[in-house]
């Protein structure tokens, strides 16, 4: 709760991926890490920080961000053991940095985008709502609307 609390402080747009927690702990070797570090429940902790603090959200989809290059766009296979990002353009760089660069140019790609039900979420007006109700995650931008 701190940390996502001190995340929404200090940022005015927060960015990250909109994982399938319930998908990822079906790999035996990983769902035990998964489980014990509270995605989901960090998550949710963002988003309502983010609600409070009047900062914009977003979630964007998981897909080949830590395989596609964030210099020229070139998707680059590799085992999750690989942590270096090394590209054939030249670009060298941590996996995890290369990744998180990705999500946040897909995040800002979508900022202006509010009410595109694109993924099928709920609006943003539910930000505030217990969203594991609905079964749903939250809508990509969750940025209530002021009045």
């Amino acid at each position: 709760m701190k940390l996502a609390r001190c995340v929404c402080a200090s940022n005015d747009c927060i960015a990250y991926e909109d994982l399938n927690v319930k998908n990822l702990v079906r790999n035996r070797k990983l769902s035990k890490s998964i489980s014990d570090a509270g995605w989901t429940q960090f998550r949710s902790w963002i988003e309502y920080f983010g609600w409070k603090f009047d900062k914009i959200t977003i979630a964007v989809p998981p897909h080949y961000t830590s395989q596609d290059c964030p210099a020229c766009g070139t998707r680059i296979k590799k085992a999750l053991s690989t942590r270096t990002h090394v590209c054939k353009c030249g670009y060298i760089e941590d996996r995890d940095i290369a990744a998180s660069i990705n999500i946040l140019k897909k995040g800002l790609s979508t900022v202006g985008h509010t009410g595109s039900y694109a993924w099928g979420d709920l609006p943003s007006s539910s930000v505030g709502a217990i969203l594991s109700d609905y079964g749903e995650s939250s809508n990509q931008e969750s940025l209530m609307p002021n009045g």
